[in-house]
């Protein structure tokens, strides 16, 4: 998510992961099955890395699925060996199995321990991954030459893994957003809520169509909007709140993306959370939408009426503190007096 997917290793891929350290693999292929990561395939060494490498390596690229290869080099550092992290990722795979990859990359490599990872390369056809491909990317990183787009992408995740888990408070995505088609009955559907023929319109994901189709139009006003929050799915909401503020009459489109936390799983999480910039850009720059508020919520109960007024019209604290004199030492001061010039003296009182 770094929206963060909450994949960890299992203890056993951990006591590998001891081992390959100290020497004892040349290769670990790992995957993510059942929301862990495993290992999917191990080699130990046979002859000198080079000559390891593509016998190796190469037959365990599938063309659709993605996946992480670990493999150790001959040379060492303070920590131990050296390895290569490969993140493949081919073309032709779903999104969100590129999604799910890309998310918890960071995690696989603070499990394994970052310090043993000499260079860290991205592919999405075997010529990137190659030995061939692994030394040209050695001659690009030593060089000014533009890079590969293969290696572009790379330098955005790492500059997208820097951002990540700045603070507990800090929100970041991760993920560039992905901007899956949007259904014509869900277009029509907000169309006629920008024109007031509808108030609410509520908006889902086909997981497996990869597109954002129409959910329902059911006709809500603001004490039924609580009851239209699923608590077991996330949901896209297009409420238009009708209310009034200073005296006057407005009726206000409100963004509500509603996400029940960790009922729903890694890949629905991820999914609705990368796709809904794409999405809110698509309502404002080409259905002309304007959005009063953009909201995140995890249950249904927050909207309230106090709540949904707040969000609207926040309080505005348009006062400023005085500022205060402060106070001189205490005991006596003695005379005031003006800043006397140099010519001048003192005359003693009386």
């Amino acid at each position: 998510m770094s929206h963060q997917t909450g994949i960890q290793a299992s203890g056993s891929v951990k006591d590998i992961f001891v081992g390959a350290r100290n020497g004892q693999y040349r290769l670990l292929k790992i995957v993510i099955d059942n929301e862990q990561l495993v290992v999917g395939s191990s080699r130990q060494p046979v002859g000198s890395w080079e000559k390891d490498y593509d016998s190796f390596i190469l037959p365990l690229l599938e063309d659709k699925q993605p996946c992480y290869i670990l493999y150790r080099l001959d040379s060492q550092n303070a920590q131990g060996y050296e390895w290569i992290f490969i993140a493949w990722s081919p073309d032709h795979s779903p999104v969100r199995q590129k999604m799910l990859y890309a998310a918890t990359r960071a995690t696989l490599k603070k499990e394994f321990g970052g310090g043993h990872i000499k260079d860290e390369v991205f592919g999405t056809v075997q010529d990137d991954v190659s030995l061939n491909g692994y030394k040209k990317y050695l001659i690009s990183q030593s060089s000014p030459a533009p890079l590969t787009a293969a290696e572009e992408e790379l330098r955005q995740i790492k500059i997208n893994e820097v951002q990540a888990d700045v603070g507990v408070d800090t929100k970041h995505q991760t993920l560039q957003g992905v901007a899956f088609p949007i259904a014509k009955d869900a277009i029509q559907a907000l169309e006629k809520l920008k024109n007031k023929k509808l108030n609410y319109v509520q908006l889902q994901i086909d997981m497996k169509n990869e597109t954002i189709i129409l959910a329902n139009t059911f006709d809500t006003e603001l004490k039924d909007l609580p009851k239209r929050v699923p608590k077991d799915a996330a949901r896209y909401h297009f409420f238009l709140y009708k209310h009034t503020h200073e005296g006057d009459y407005l009726e206000s489109i409100i963004f509500i993306y509603s996400m029940p936390g960790y009922t729903c799983s890694i890949r629905e999480r991820m999914l609705y959370s990368s796709c809904k910039s794409p999405l809110l850009e698509i309502v404002e720059t080409q259905l002309w939408m304007q959005i009063a508020r953009k909201i995140e919520i995890d249950n249904g109960d927050e909207l309230t009426a106090d709540f949904l007024y707040e969000e609207v019209h926040p309080k505005q604290h348009a006062y400023k503190q005085s500022f205060a004199k402060p106070k001189g030492p205490a005991g006596k001061r003695g005379i005031r007096r003006l800043i006397r010039g140099p010519a001048e003296t003192e005359t003693p009182s009386d």
